[in-house]
C-alpha cells in the first residue's frame, strides 16, 4: 500500500512539474501580435485602457464556478450577475475574466471588436513583480500551447457570450481540473 501511495504521490509532483513546465515556457514563436498594439477591425475609440498593472493576482478577483471575475470600469454588480446567470448572459464593458494567471479576456465597449463580440484576449508574463502584457488582440492571439484564443471561445453557445465552461459548447481543457486550481494557487502575483 505504502508503494501505491509513494506512487500516486509522484504521479501528481510530475504531473504538476510538466504542467509548470509548459505554462513557462515562450509565446508560440509565430505570434505576430505585440503589447503595444491592438489588432485591425477595432475602434480605438471604444477602447478601455488595459495596461500591465490592471492585471492582479487572482485572489483579488471574484471567484465563480472556478474561474475569477472583476470590472475595469467600476460595474463589478453587472459582470457577477452575467457571470452567475445560469442560461447565460451578454458581460458588460469593462468586464475581466481569468481562468489562469497567464490567460485573460477583457470586454471592451459595444462596437470595439463586432468580430470578437468585443472581447480582447490576453497573454501575459506573470512573476512576483506584477503582470506583464506580452501578447493581446481579437483572432490572431495564440496562447502558450499554440492554440487560437478566439477560435476555441467562439465554440461557446451564443448565450454565453464567449465564455467557455464544460457545457457552453466550447472544447475541453486538455489538462485536469486538479492542475488549473494548482496553478490558480500559486499565482506569484499573490502575496
Amino acid at each position: 500500500m505504502l508503494n501505491t501511495i509513494c506512487s500516486n504521490n509522484l504521479a501528481h509532483l510530475i504531473t504538476v512539474a510538466l504542467i509548470t513546465f509548459i505554462a513557462t515556457l515562450p509565446v508560440n514563436a509565430q505570434q505576430t501580435s505585440t503589447p503595444t498594439e491592438i489588432t485591425p477591425f477595432t475602434d480605438s475609440t471604444k477602447a478601455i485602457n488595459v495596461i500591465d498593472d490592471t492585471f492582479v493576482c487572482l485572489k483579488k478577483m471574484h471567484p465563480v464556478r472556478g474561474f475569477f471575475v472583476t470590472n475595469l470600469v467600476n460595474n463589478l454588480e453587472a459582470t457577477l450577475i452575467a457571470a452567475k446567470q445560469p442560461l447565460g448572459a451578454e458581460y458588460p464593458p469593462g468586464s475581466v475574466v481569468q481562468l489562469i494567471p497567464t490567460e485573460v479576456m477583457v470586454k471592451h465597449n459595444k462596437g470595439w471588436s463586432p468580430a470578437t463580440k468585443d472581447w480582447e484576449f490576453f497573454e501575459l508574463e506573470v512573476s512576483e513583480a506584477g503582470s506583464k502584457i506580452k501578447v493581446r488582440g481579437t483572432t490572431e492571439v495564440l496562447n502558450k500551447f499554440g492554440g487560437n484564443c478566439a477560435a476555441c471561445h467562439f465554440k461557446a453557445e451564443p448565450q454565453w457570450d464567449m465564455i467557455c465552461e464544460q457545457d457552453h459548447g466550447c472544447d475541453s481543457l486538455p489538462i485536469p481540473n486538479f492542475v488549473i486550481h494548482w496553478i490558480q494557487r500559486n499565482d506569484p502575483r499573490c502575496d
